[in-house]
């Protein structure tokens, strides 16, 4: 019929990832789409769709920058934006998903665990303008509009700015413009064009390694949040900790645990798209999954974030690449600034031996409310 085939049709997933060497600006990869036969869309510049938490540490970075550290302590409490602050026609109030609210945790676990209430606390005190200005100085090219709610990541933007921005985290806080064609030559040699980059430098090399490191506590986990009944303690959480477990019937995990990997997670509005941005020392990759109409969604966040859609490809895509001495890209760690050699980054001292989240297998039923 001809809802069948509607729903068919609309049930495909498309995948956009890109991956750049963020000493150089030079793409490394680009894959527009999961099939340029039938599917003849570019989803790495031309598709803008909202970013949802991976906009997060562009907040985040604020704070740093403010002079707060990574184990600051916020209460974890809704936080309102009330009617007429920001433009706001009524009051808002962001709260994070099956929370238990009452108690302290660190600016790193709030990033760790993608907590709404804190990345408003921290949105409330540096305001989404100065948000929109940071973007901005990080790659961003697109408009975005400075409301609270970007705190959440409602922006529609493309992974070409995504991976740009991140990238300059990862280079010591300078921005390059993403280069995919070097040069051209006519047929005696002669040059008739050289890419111009723009290079730019956003922060400090000190504050671009303070930001990788809260990144790290995504995949690494981060010790704090309410105790745990089962073990009478706090649990090390991080929404992107699944890379590292090595579960029998996942081909993408299994990373050893001392490979050092900033990243984000992130999910939209009704788990339309499933975003995950991964750096590790000489490259940048992000991942972007979602159907083509944004109004088709999971029916649970469980299955439609962004650490059960998007992550998965990039761990498969990194494992490869590692495999390949030829592509120069190891399991080595971030270089430490110099300044900041004797500096202590630990905020907990704990450990974890937490059993892995399965978010579970994606169905066609899932994608549809």
């Amino acid at each position: 019929t001809p809802n069948d085939s509607i729903r068919y049709y609309k049930s495909f997933l498309q995948a956009g990832l890109m991956s750049l060497d963020p000493h150089t600006g030079h793409i490394k990869a680009w894959v527009g789409g999961i099939d340029h036969k039938h599917f003849a869309y570019d989803h790495v510049y031309l598709s803008k769709r909202q970013v949802g938490s991976t906009f997060k540490p562009f907040v985040y970075a604020l704070a740093l920058e403010a002079g707060l550290s990574a184990c600051h302590l916020v209460p974890d409490i809704p936080y309102t934006f009330k009617k007429g602050e920001f433009g706001l026609l009524k009051d808002w109030t962001p709260k994070n998903e099956g929370d238990e609210y009452g108690y302290e945790v660190t600016l790193k676990y709030g990033l760790a665990n993608s907590m709404n209430t804190i990345t408003a606390w921290v949105m409330k005190r540096f305001t989404p303008q100065a948000a929109v200005a940071y973007a901005h100085k990080c790659g961003i090219r697109s408009h975005i509009e400075p409301v609270p709610s970007l705190a959440l990541g409602v922006a529609d933007l493309s992974l070409h700015e995504m991976a740009t921005a991140y990238s300059t985290f990862a280079n010591r806080g300078m921005r390059m413009e993403p280069v995919y064609l070097l040069r051209i030559e006519d047929n005696g040699g002669t040059m008739i064009y050289e890419s111009q980059q723009d290079i730019e430098e956003v922060m400090s090399e000190e504050q671009a390694y303070k930001m990788l490191d809260i990144m790290m506590g995504v995949t690494e986990g981060e010790l704090g949040g309410p105790v745990d009944p089962e073990v009478g303690r706090q649990r090390k959480t991080g929404t992107a900790m699944r890379m590292h477990y090595d579960v029998e019937s996942r081909g993408y995990d299994g990373i050893p645990w001392d490979v050092k990997i900033a990243g984000k997670t992130g999910t939209t509005q009704g788990n339309s798209d499933g975003w995950f941005m991964g750096i590790v020392p000489d490259l940048v990759t992000g991942v972007w999954v979602g159907a083509e109409d944004r109004s088709v969604r999971f029916t649970r966040t469980d299955l439609g974030q962004g650490a059960n859609t998007a992550l998965p490809i990039w761990c498969y895509y990194m494992k490869k690449v590692w495999e390949d001495p030829s592509f120069g890209v190891t399991t080595r760690p971030f270089d430490v600034p110099e300044t900041l050699k004797n500096d202590n980054f630990d905020c907990t001292n704990g450990s974890s031996d937490d059993e892995p989240f399965d978010g579970g297998e994606i169905n066609e039923k899932d994608l549809f409310n």
